[in-house]
């Protein structure tokens, strides 16, 4: 475990928010109301564009090359680790044609179970092009490493 990675930002990452994979993302997740899919009803609601989901955020997230460098940078095994727990503050909406910038930061890592159980806490922070935070998560994943007889029990 490399705790000088601890409290230490990664380099931002920025995505645009691109109009048809919002829709997408808003029939996937069985949105109906139309502030997510029409132009005109989002502006008749109040908003400036439409209207990003709100889980919308963790995908832009992962618009990486290597979503798990982070945990391969700890040397966590990804082919045994578990997305355990996850939470959001939202601050502002997310809109079409925004760009968003995220930079995640690794809060904790430890280990529990006599070394068998590795826990990364991991949070990132959104700002939209207007330098406003649109959301914050946080995330826990768990690596389930082998015992000594070679079992995952």
């Amino acid at each position: 475990m490399d705790s000088a990675l601890i409290n230490q930002p990664y380099p931002p990452l920025t995505v645009d928010v691109e109009l048809w994979q919002l829709k997408f993302f808003a029939k996937a997740v069985g949105e109906t109301d139309p502030v997510y899919f029409d132009e005109a009803a989002a502006r008749q609601a109040g908003h400036r564009s439409i209207l990003a989901p709100p889980t919308y955020a963790v995908t832009l997230s992962c618009a990486v090359p290597d979503p798990f460098a982070r945990c391969r940078q700890l040397g966590m095994d990804v082919d045994n680790i578990l997305h355990s727990k996850q939470g959001f503050e939202y601050f502002a909406p997310i809109y079409a044609r925004d760009r968003i910038t995220f930079v995640a930061t690794i809060l904790d890592f430890y280990e529990k179970g006599r070394g068998r159980f590795v826990f990364m806490i991991e949070e990132t922070v959104a700002h939209n092009q207007l330098g406003e935070l649109v959301c914050r998560f946080k995330q826990t994943v768990i690596e389930q490493r082998q015992s000594p007889n070679g079992k995952r029990d």
